[in-house]
């Protein structure tokens, strides 16, 4: 990364519940500090809670780590953890929540940058689905956006207070439901940071839990004549892939443009005599057609953003589209029954779009990021990437799209060019934050949220390329830091059943709306061999 030490600390007799209790209680904030641990370089995490799964960062930078319980003014409680690194590099990175618990391995990630790391659980232990905790309405803005304002907060005032010395920058990271937690920190606290990182951002939240429950009823009832086998996936698979990989001028197994593809749908339709074990019937291409098409209703109202060519790998694995079974359905209900308040009389026949109108009026927990005016964390010098996965069936890349174009229409009447502190990109083959079908093998890895620690409790950056043009993070740092706009990120492909993360293919991510086209010459495999052009 190349950058030095801001400051070093004797963190080993440092690290005590006593010295960060003396902190708060001198700040006046209200709050228990629980844990307090010091780890010599190369050690295991042990997470303070042995009760609450999840994964334990292995190899850390020698660091102390310290777990706070805290009461906000509405008398609701919120944890945060935070690392605090002997070598310090002066700046602080908060990692967004990934669905439960405080995000100690992504903040292991950003630790082993030299950074100070935050996370919380937002709140509650366990998933969201877990306790009765969003019975009182305060703790649910401790979900939305409150519990990580107030993380950003605690956690750069106990950095300060430990090192002595002021934080030089401060970033925000993210992805999934952690994506939506960096959009709405940088709406609504633009101050907090200066740079952030939004993967796969599901920042549409009623638009998106109500499209995942609708997702589902496309298939039911299970083994209806319009139920497409769960085998046909892969057929269906296959032939995106074989109409719309050569469309973008070269045939490598990947789909680059499928939102431009031209798909016919016909060549999967049975013909005379033919067994429909490998194609499918009239009805069962109107599911096909309504799993490849925009959720919209009344009036040509855009609700939400259908699932691409080369996503189908997902249909199963998540159960974004599944068997059609009422399980599946089921599995959908919670936050209509639970967050929206409407309860076990809720069912999909209830799914309307007056529905989705009234649930946008509810927005539970006030945790849409849906303020498109990101002017002020704009005037005030931030820099945001956000990225999104094309083979993403769960939060699909159309949404990344159309929050950008809601931006771009928001500040434009202010003569703001969207360019100059907000970038999009498109990860041609990724799913959803991570991985990538293993018919594409695509060059998805770019050191973004949850990347990193999905390969290896150890790992961060990328191997052998840790630099600003390889690593997202990086990227939106050489911004914020040295005004160097990324105008691509180069995606790698880590083989992870090595034991050294080998990686075997490059290739440009451009920034939206550019696309990487080849120039005709040279290893397909090699980043040096594309360009990025107007996709118009």
């Amino acid at each position: 990364m190349g950058a030095q030490a801001a400051a070093t600390t004797n963190t080993t007799t440092s690290c005590t519940i006593e010295t960060f209790q003396s902190l708060l209680n001198a700040n006046g904030t209200v709050a228990q500090v629980v844990y307090a641990e010091h780890y010599a370089e190369g050690s295991t995490f042990v997470n303070p809670n042995a009760s609450l799964a999840g994964v334990n960062p292995t190899n850390l930078p020698a660091t102390c780590a310290v777990q706070v319980n805290a009461t906000t003014d509405y008398d609701t409680h919120y944890s945060f953890g935070i690392f605090l690194p002997d070598n310090w590099n002066g700046r602080f990175l908060h990692a967004a929540q990934e669905g439960s618990n405080i995000n100690w391995v992504d903040m292991a990630v950003g630790l082993r940058y030299g950074f100070a790391a935050v996370a919380t659980d937002t709140g509650h232990t366990g998933s969201d689905m877990e306790g009765d905790w969003y019975l009182n309405p305060e703790s649910q803005n401790d979900w939305g956006w409150r519990a990580n304002h107030l993380t950003a907060v605690n956690g750069k005032y106990l950095t300060e207070s430990f090192y002595q010395t002021p934080i030089s920058y401060s970033y925000m990271s993210g992805c999934s439901t952690g994506g939506r937690q960096t959009l709405k920190a940088v709406e609504m606290f633009p101050d907090d940071f200066d740079g952030a990182v939004a993967g796969c951002a599901a920042w549409w939240t009623a638009h998106q839990q109500l499209f995942n429950l609708k997702q589902t009823t496309f298939q039911y009832p299970a083994g209806s004549n319009h139920t497409i086998p769960t085998d046909m996936f892969e057929v269906i698979s296959a032939e995106a892939v074989r109409q719309c990989d050569p469309q973008d001028g070269l045939v490598d197994g990947l789909i680059s443009d499928p939102i431009g593809c031209n798909f016919d749908y016909t060549p999967l339709l049975c013909v005379e005599g033919q067994n429909n074990s490998s194609c499918l019937t009239g009805e069962q291409l109107v599911t096909l057609h309504k799993i490849y098409s925009d959720w919209v209703e009344t009036n040509d109202t855009f609700v939400y953003a259908h699932a691409l060519f080369g996503s189908e790998a997902m249909w199963s694995e998540t159960g974004s589209y599944g068997d059609g079974s009422l399980e599946n359905i089921e599995n959908q209900y919670w936050w209509p029954r639970e967050l929206l308040g409407l309860g076990d009389a809720f069912t999909f026949e209830n799914l309307t779009f007056e529905l989705v109108k009234w649930a946008d009026e509810v927005n539970p927990g006030q945790d849409a990021a849906s303020d498109y005016d990101l002017s002020p964390f704009y005037k005030k010098g931030g820099k945001l990437l956000h990225y999104h996965g094309h083979s993403d069936a769960t939060v699909p890349s159309g949404i990344g799209i159309y929050f950008r174009e809601q931006v771009a229409a928001t500040l434009a009447p202010q003569g703001i060019d969207l360019d100059d502190f907000y970038r999009l990109f498109l990860v041609t083959g990724m799913e959803h934050c991570y991985s990538t079908p293993a018919t594409m093998d695509a060059p998805w890895y770019i050191a973004g949220p949850t990347q990193a620690s999905d390969l290896s409790t150890s790992l961060h950056s990328v191997p052998g390329y840790e630099d600003a043009q390889h690593d997202i993070l990086l990227a939106v740092m050489a911004w914020v830091e040295n005004g160097t706009a990324p105008d691509y990120v180069i995606g790698s492909y880590v083989n992870d059943t090595t034991t050294d993360l080998t990686i075997t293919r490059q290739r440009p991510i451009c920034a939206y709306p550019q696309q990487a086209k080849y120039n005709g010459t040279g290893d397909i495999w090699d980043a040096a061999s594309f360009t990025c052009e107007s996709l118009y």
